[in-house]
């Protein structure tokens, strides 16, 4: 395999860093003992798929739209990885409606957590194929 360009590498690095810190701000949310913005916590969950598939495509260099559809993304990145991730498109809407008055939809403690549970399924499978590509340590 023909090694990488070192700005491509800290370039998708990055892009999976910003997504960790989606997913530990969504987390933290959830520990919040009042008045819990699940709406937050939902969009912070599809910024951390979203990110994770951007950081693959990145670091396989493979231009991609300017989008929040998962699907899309998935569609974009290559390998048997992404069967394991035909469930995560569910994470799309929240992109949006969760952000902008009249598009919102309520979410409720059970939809931001299993809006939690679909950003750690991507964010685990792009590092464990990241690792196989020697994006990540093993």
């Amino acid at each position: 395999m023909k090694e990488k360009p070192i700005e491509i590498i800290k370039k998708a690095r990055q892009w999976l860093n910003y997504a960790d810190e989606d997913l530990r701000l969504a987390e933290h949310g959830m520990t919040m003992s009042s008045s819990c913005p699940y709406r937050l916590i939902a969009y912070h969950a599809q910024q951390c798929a979203e990110k994770c598939l951007k950081a693959y495509l990145v670091f396989n260099q493979t231009d991609f739209p300017y989008t929040h559809n998962i699907r899309s993304l998935l569609q974009l990145c290559m390998g048997e990885w992404t069967v394991e991730l035909s469930d995560v498109d569910e994470l799309t809407p929240f992109a949006v409606t969760t952000r902008y008055p009249g598009e919102d939809e309520h979410v409720t403690r059970k939809d931001a957590l299993h809006a939690l549970e679909l950003a750690k399924k991507v964010r685990k499978a792009v590092r464990r194929v990241s690792r196989e590509d020697g994006l990540l340590k093993k």
